[in-house]
Formats: structure tokens, C-alpha cells, sequence
């Protein structure tokens, strides 16, 4: 496969040994360019387009949840998969809401990891300009909704997948497993669907998010 026809992706690792070899072992499939530090992996975020970003957390100069965060508050929404050396619970769900879509404990197989970027490219479609939601809009590349009197809501990532999903396939209803396989991350547990759904609704409109009881989710009109 040629280079211009491979995925982009931006690794940024500052282990001098393991950046080197992820590299190497993502080249045959991804056309991949090394970051050494936080800082020059937000720079080159911001300034190139991406079709994935891993982002070691411990990072120098700029940590990595520092990194994802200041990317998605600049609407970069790009997937990411966040690498780690903490895994705990509470570790992980600290870097899911700063922004990652995806998060893989040190030491890890390289396989895992070849695997998880699949699904992660694989599921993340991000959809074209303006969706409609009831009277409101939902721009999903920045990640805001906007209120037909002008008011702004921003929503996390997980958030603006869940929604994006929703408004893609507005007279759909969905299982939780639709979508967390649309908008989360593979192991993550049904529940989760539930819990943004409650984000959403508390952001925007009880109504945001209709319950169709026995079965799933599906787009309602927020008030």
C-alpha cells in the first residue's frame, strides 16, 4: 500500500526505545509520523489533519491528558487511543473524559493494539457538516448544539459520538450495543450508553433522547 493511501497517524511517545518500535510495527498499515513530547504532538495536531492520534499519558513537557483535552476543545475530532502505564478504573475514566475514545494499559500487545486502532477507524465516521436535531443544530466536527434562540451547549466526545449517531439515523432505534460499537469502546459495558444518555439530557432536553423501552435509544425533539 502506498503511503498516500494509508491512514494518517500521529503517535506521540516519548519512550525512546517503545516510540520507535510502535512505529515501525504500524508503518506496514499507517502512514505514521513520531512525536516525542506533548507539545509537538499539539502543535502537529492542530496543524495537520489526522485520521488517528495514540497519545502516551505520561508525557513530558505537556502530559497526554492535558494534550487530548486541549485538542478537543480546539474541535479536533479525531480519534484517540491513549496509552498508559495507570490501570485503574479511575485512571481510565479520567482519560475517556478528557477526550480519548480509547485507552490500553502498559505493557500491552502490539496485536492489541493493531486491533483497537482498527475498530477505531473503522467505526468513526464523521459526518458531514450540520445535523438536525428537532429545531436545534448539531455541528459535530466542534462538537456543539446550538438552540434555535442561539444558545450554545458543547458536549465531550463521547457525548458528540453518542449524539452524532442518534441525529445520523434520526427514525432508527438503537440497541446499546449499536451504540457503543458506534460511539464507545468495545469493552465497554451497556451501561455506559445510559449514563450519556443522561449527560445528553441534562446538557440539552430531557426530550434530546427518546426511550424506547425493551429495546434501545432513538433521537426525540428537545424542547
Amino acid at each position: 500500500m502506498s503511503t498516500a493511501e494509508r491512514p494518517t497517524l500521529l503517535l506521540v511517545e516519548d519512550d525512546k526505545a517503545l516510540g520507535p518500535m510502535i512505529a515501525d510495527v504500524l508503518a506496514g498499515d499507517y502512514d505514521v509520523t513520531l512525536a516525542a513530547n506533548g507539545q509537538e504532538g499539539l502543535h502537529l495536531g492542530l496543524v495537520r489533519a489526522w485520521d488517528v492520534i495514540v497519545v502516551d499519558r505520561g508525557l513530558p513537557v505537556m502530559d497526554g491528558l492535558s494534550l487530548v483535552a486541549a485538542l478537543r476543545k480546539k474541535g479536533i475530532g479525531t480519534p484517540v487511543l491513549m496509552l498508559t502505564a495507570l490501570g485503574a478504573t479511575a485512571d481510565k475514566v479520567e482519560g475517556l473524559d478528557a477526550g480519548a475514545n480509547d485507552y490500553l494499559t502498559k505493557p500491552f500487545d502490539l496485536a492489541e493494539l493493531e486491533a483497537r486502532l482498527r475498530a477505531l477507524t473503522r467505526r468513526y465516521e464523521a459526518p458531514a457538516g450540520r445535523l438536525a436535531v428537532g429545531e436545534w443544530d448539531f455541528e459535530p466536527a466542534v462538537r456543539t448544539v446550538t438552540s434555535p434562540y442561539g444558545e450554545q451547549v458543547f458536549l465531550t466526545a463521547k457525548e458528540a459520538g453518542l449524539l452524532a449517531a442518534l441525529a445520523g439515523a434520526p427514525h432508527r432505534v438503537f440497541t446499546r450495543e449499536e451504540l457503543i460499537a458506534a460511539a464507545f469502546s468495545p469493552e465497554d459495558l451497556p451501561g455506559v450508553v445510559d449514563t450519556y444518555v443522561h449527560y445528553l439530557r441534562r446538557k440539552i432536553a430531557k426530550s434530546v433522547v427518546r426511550t424506547v423501552h425493551g429495546t434501545g435509544y432513538q433521537l426525540g425533539e428537545p424542547d
